[in-house]
């Protein structure tokens, strides 16, 4: 298949014209460059490799359009409470402990040994904490009175128990914890209206274009659907990347819609063809942004922090 090259509006792109370039490109499965082991399933080793920006690229068609009048990116990270008793720390703590001792015990047959090591470790869990034994005995007979009228559908809890008694709840020592990356989207909207037939044509061809390589793939038996094309897109000036305007990695596309009655009435041309329409158009990218790619050599970026993803 030919590459194909669509543009709006259908003008000459000279060295002083800033515009978007989407790249389609035929999918390739992660798995289907390490031939090594088809049974394995292929992850990402290295952040640095840069698995998806590969030189088997299967260009199918690219897509001319101008800058959109809200060009924005944003960058998101994960974060998520986590909360952590002194009692649950320390049984986590003695409770490693006892495995690393009761496993050495057991590795040697010794039955005694790995019963006192778990004995121990219990107990050392229990004096880590804070508490005492008998305050130990005390917050396990709550528990049980908790867990006897849970049965009759009470739903009470230890803690709740303790703050009705004493006015006093555990410290949950709540901290932040970096949880994942996230995905980038981004929005873009268009306002298409064709001045002659020819950028008809274009405009009908594009918003096909972007239909077609959208769709899942369907193939003989039916069984099983194939992942659509990606997407790869660029802010251009002229012949070369934009120097300012961040990147993008490659991206599916998620979301498409088309307005086309983009004045707010029905109007068309003589053939049909709408005189004003609104096509948005949602991207994701397949995968995230690490530190490293602000400074990777492979992105053709400078080595600074003046430009980046």
């Amino acid at each position: 298949m030919a590459q194909t090259v669509l543009r709006y509006p259908l003008k000459v792109f000279t060295e002083q014209t800033d515009y978007l370039q989407i790249d389609v490109q035929e999918y390739v499965p992660v798995g289907s460059q390490d031939r090594t082991d088809r049974n394995r399933v292929s992850l990402t080793r290295d952040p640095r490799s840069r698995f998806r920006k590969t030189s088997n690229k299967r260009p199918i068609s690219t897509v001319l359009l101008p800058v959109p009048s809200n060009v924005q990116d944003g960058n998101s990270v994960s974060y998520q409470d986590s909360q952590m008793n002194s009692i649950s720390a320390a049984a986590v703590g003695g409770t490693t402990a006892a495995m690393e001792n009761a496993g050495a015990a057991a590795a040697v047959g010794d039955l005694k040994g790995f019963t006192d090591a778990v004995k121990g470790a219990a107990t050392q869990a229990i004096s880590d904490s804070g508490l005492k034994m008998g305050n130990a005995q005390d917050l396990i007979t709550r528990k049980l009175a908790a867990d006897a009228v849970n049965i009759f559908g009470a739903n009470v809890t230890l803690d709740q128990i303790i703050s009705r008694q004493t006015g006093e709840i555990f410290n949950p020592n709540l901290e932040l914890l970096f949880n994942g990356p996230t995905l980038r989207a981004f929005k873009f909207q268009f306002k298409m209206m064709p001045r002659n037939k020819d950028e008809s044509d274009q405009v009908k061809r594009i918003i096909r274009t972007f239909k077609t390589n959208m769709a899942p793939k369907t193939n003989q038996g039916r069984l099983f659907l194939n992942t659509p094309n990606i997407f790869e897109l660029r802010y251009r000036q002229g012949a070369t990347d934009h120097k300012f305007l961040h990147k993008f990695k490659q991206c599916v596309l998620q979301d498409l819609s088309v307005n086309y009655t983009g004045e707010g009435n029905y109007a068309t041309y003589d053939d049909g063809t709408p005189i004003s329409m609104v096509m948005d158009l949602t991207f994701k990218e397949l995968e995230p942004i690490y530190d490293i790619d602000y400074n990777d050599p492979d992105t053709n970026e400078p080595l600074d922090d003046t430009v980046g993803y």
